[in-house]
């Protein structure tokens, strides 16, 4: 059984070779244009990874892009496991990942509380210059 280190090198180079494959326009499916990979976390006995997708313009384009990659998934795996020396390559799994939303909603609110909230600050007292 590997290390967790190890899983973690493994995750972080298919996330590598994978953005790399998006950037250089391997993939030829529009429904993955404009996707992001997150993050990727591969299971103790490297028999999946599961491959975690974002978007600028939302979830609105997650059910199409998770098509698009489970419809490509064949091609990323083959083209991966060429690239990595491994004995066996992880099936992947796409899953999209809610997680850039939902910071962008808390910056949104955080900024919507402070512009609504008044300034607290209690003047000072003057101190008299003849004393």
């Amino acid at each position: 059984m590997p290390s967790k280190l190890r899983l973690q090198r493994i995750g972080d180079r298919i996330r590598q070779d994978l953005s790399e494959m998006l950037v250089k326009g391997e993939i030829r499916d529009p429904r993955i244009s404009g996707i992001s990979i997150t993050d990727v976390k591969v299971d103790r006995e490297l028999a999946y990874a599961d491959v975690f997708l974002s978007a600028l313009e939302g979830s609105e384009r997650a059910k199409e892009a998770l098509e698009g990659f489970a419809s490509a998934s064949g091609f990323i795996r083959r083209s991966l496991a060429e690239s990595m020396e491994l004995r066996v390559f992880p099936r992947l799994r796409f899953h999209w990942d809610p997680t850039p939303e939902r910071a962008d909603r808390i910056e949104k609110l955080i900024a919507s509380l402070r512009e609504t909230e008044e300034p607290q600050a209690d003047p000072l007292p003057e101190e008299d210059e003849n004393e």
